[in-house]
């Protein structure tokens, strides 16, 4: 009989915690989002915008796909783009393109937690590499993607990405400190809190070879 109450309770505390995980990943879709026209002030990893309740972040841990190894290199396009293909241009800013203009090799480089450095390299990975970092043009635009030196403790470069829901293979979010990297019709690659905005965008990562050797 006692063992029979032990197996019955393991049993339910296994499914208290799948469901408690389920929720987890679901709610990681549910945030905040600054006023129209107002940019969302970068706020810290983990602590929620002011007056707003904190969002569940995608679960942390280390990734077993070899794009996120830090040892390949990839092409990044958005789910359901056309034709168009992750550059960071030689102007500074992340954007899709549907030439060979810019920096379109990127080295998605474990910091550990779910966190990566994304470095951008040149065609065929030649070039000293400038990794993304979040900027925030403070006049009112949304947060954007520009390129700058590398520098693994600068949180503004330590982008999380995590799977996307429901999304196929090598389909990931890209977020940096709870700001989510998604096409805005007017404003072309953005950041963005989630909340009553358009779900996010996804984007695939291609592999196609081995990293540069820097």
């Amino acid at each position: 009989m006692l063992v029979r109450r032990w197996l019955a309770g393991a049993g339910l505390a296994v499914l208290t915690g799948a469901a408690a995980t389920l929720y987890g990943a679901l709610s990681a879709s549910a945030g905040d989002t600054a006023p129209a026209g107002v940019a969302p002030a970068p706020v810290a990893a983990g602590v929620a915008p002011p007056g707003a309740a904190a969002p569940a972040a995608p679960a942390a841990r280390a990734s077993t796909d070899p794009v996120l190894s830090g040892k390949r290199r990839v092409t990044i396009v958005r789910v359901g783009s056309f034709e168009s293909g992750l550059s960071l241009l030689d102007s500074g800013r992340l954007a899709e393109v549907d030439d060979d203009r810019g920096r379109q090799v990127f080295v998605p480089t474990p910091l550990g937690a779910g966190e990566y450095l994304i470095k951008a390299y040149y065609g065929g990975g030649i070039g000293k590499p400038v990794c993304w970092q979040a900027r925030n043009p403070n006049n009112g635009q949304p947060l954007y993607v520009a390129g700058a030196t590398c520098r693994a403790d600068d949180p503004a470069q330590r982008f999380a990405i995590a799977p996307a829901p429901g999304g196929g293979a090598r389909e990931y979010l890209v977020s940096n400190r709870w700001a989510y990297l998604r096409d805005s019709a007017r404003s072309g690659l953005i950041l963005e809190e989630l909340g009553d905005a358009p779900p996010v965008s996804s984007f695939r990562f291609n592999d196609t070879g081995p990293a540069p050797r820097r």
